[in-house]
């Protein structure tokens, strides 16, 4: 909760007089703006914060200490009413009347990715930097500022991503990436909201289709029971595959940042890196022959599984690793899938999506399949089953011929004879 409070400085100016400030806390920091005014100790009253009357002008005096007062309220309540985490330097500005920053949007963009990799959030960072040089590469020029990134700035730009064989997924995937910095830059008081693009161009037009992608249990059992024996250099993609697929979906993330220390007994107990959701998953039998495979050979890691070769690298290392090796995984993965005869296209979160639709399919209900991935919203689990073949509701209308059906006559709603 922020508060503010006017009183006189510590320290006196070469004159011996005080300087009138005030001093505005927020988050547990404080940040000290003067006022203008300077006076002798003997003229303050500390208790009503006000000058005496020994004060010269004190009446008009003390009613612009009343409006500065009145004015550093206002400003905090309409941060609160805005749901802002406002920093000091905004209040002041805002105090001020001063104009926002004249950042550039590539000075704040190198900013916020800076601010992502110190705290750790490299994979955001990246994703961010990915988006930078696209529009820069569009724009050309530098200094391009906020108020430039137009609707129609924006529609040029989507113009220029398709001439550049960018798909839809890619478009809609940079437009996202372009509008969360720019809600960044309004939080920060760099642009104002009235300038926001995005209230006339919306992203949600570019919303791609969903493409269920998860396998049948038939198909599953084929990659289980695909003879690693015969092709070794696959055999790590087999077993991550079923090690996700039998521990509720688990992310290929979550899987390469896997601890033995969050193995115990027949429990597994990790932190889902995506929603900071706690998981506590039983080990069912394919699951713990591949902890098993894993636990009897040498490793100088921690971790379960040899994706990360050391116990120390950075969250940057991190990512660039995930990288490589989990376009590898999926590269192995359609391997896999064409010589089982899998026709679909295999990757990562294909072993989430069958989870979560075989579940679905032997009759376990939405809201349960829901909780067990850790989802906080059935509709994003809805997201993740796949269609039921239609065969499978051919199947279905055919019940209705198998019920004993009774009609009515119309006119006296009796049963006909």
């Amino acid at each position: 909760m922020a508060s503010i409070k006017i009183l006189l400085r510590d320290k006196s100016t070469n004159e011996g007089l005080y300087p009138v400030i005030l001093r505005i806390t927020n988050n547990r920091k404080s940040k000290i703006i003067s006022l203008g005014f300077k006076c002798n100790i003997s003229d303050w009253d500390e208790i009503n914060i006000q000058f005496k009357k020994t004060f010269p002008n004190h009446t008009q005096s003390n009613l612009l200490l009343a409006k500065m007062r009145e004015k550093a309220l206002k400003i905090i309540n309409d941060f609160e009413l805005e749901e802002i985490d406002f920093s000091l330097d905004q209040f002041e500005e805002k105090f001020r009347g001063i104009e926002p920053n004249k950042i550039t949007v590539l000075e704040f963009w190198n900013e916020v990715i800076s601010d992502l990799n110190k705290s750790g959030k490299a994979g955001n960072a990246k994703a961010l930097s990915e988006t930078k040089k696209s529009v820069f590469n569009f724009h050309k020029k530098n200094n391009l500022m906020f108020k430039e990134i137009t609707p129609t700035f924006l529609e040029k730009y989507e113009v220029y991503l398709r001439e550049n064989n960018n798909s839809d997924g890619g478009v809609a995937f940079k437009m996202r990436e372009l509008r969360s910095l720019y809600n960044r830059a309004i939080k920060k008081n760099v642009i104002d909201e009235k300038y926001y693009p995005f209230k006339v161009y919306k992203v949600s037009k570019l919303k791609v289709g969903n493409i269920k992608k998860a396998l049948t249990r038939e198909e599953v059992r084929l990659i289980e029971n695909f003879d690693e024996t015969k092709y070794p250099n696959l055999a790590e993609a087999k077993r991550i595959f079923l090690f996700s697929y039998y521990c509720r979906g688990m992310n290929y993330f979550d899987i390469m940042m896997l601890k033995w220390s969050s193995v115990s007994g027949d429990r597994i107990t990790y932190i889902r890196s995506k929603t900071k959701g706690k998981f506590n998953i039983n080990i069912l039998k394919p699951v713990k022959e591949i902890l098993d495979f894993y636990r009897n050979r040498p490793s100088t890691t921690d971790y379960v599984f040899p994706i990360l070769l050391s116990n120390n690298l950075t969250a940057t290392q991190i990512q660039n690793r995930k990288h490589k090796k989990l376009k590898k995984f999926n590269s192995d993965l359609k391997k896999i899938a064409e010589i089982v005869g899998v026709d679909k296209p295999l990757s990562s979160y294909v072993a989430r999506h069958s989870y979560a639709t075989n579940l679905k399919q032997i009759g376990v209900s939405t809201d349960i399949v829901s909780q067990s991935m850790g989802h906080k919203n059935v509709a994003i689990t809805t997201a993740y089953l796949k269609d039921f073949e239609d065969d499978v509701i051919d199947k279905e209308n055919e019940k209705l011929l198998q019920e004993s059906l009774v009609s009515y006559n119309q006119n006296n709603l009796q049963p006909a004879v």
